[in-house]
């Protein structure tokens, strides 16, 4: 895979809950530590995505906000 994006986690698909169009699809990319990315259900399909299963997190953004209390 070769990709533009430069932040590529790898890891492990732990719960995928689909709703009427849109996924949210979770991945543990180390221990306790989750990525959660909304997908559409037709993309979990065509990734043949499953819980236990091998995926990447591909963060590709222009902007970083930072908050404070």
């Amino acid at each position: 895979m070769k990709i533009s994006a430069r932040n590529v986690l790898k890891g492990t698909v732990v719960s995928i809950d689909k709703g009427a169009t849109t996924a949210h699809v979770k991945i543990e990319i180390s221990p306790g530590q989750i990525v959660t990315a909304s997908i559409t259900n037709e993309s979990v399909d065509s990734l043949k995505l499953v819980t236990g299963g091998p995926a990447y997190a591909v963060i590709k953004s222009s902007d970083v906000m930072v908050a404070v209390d």
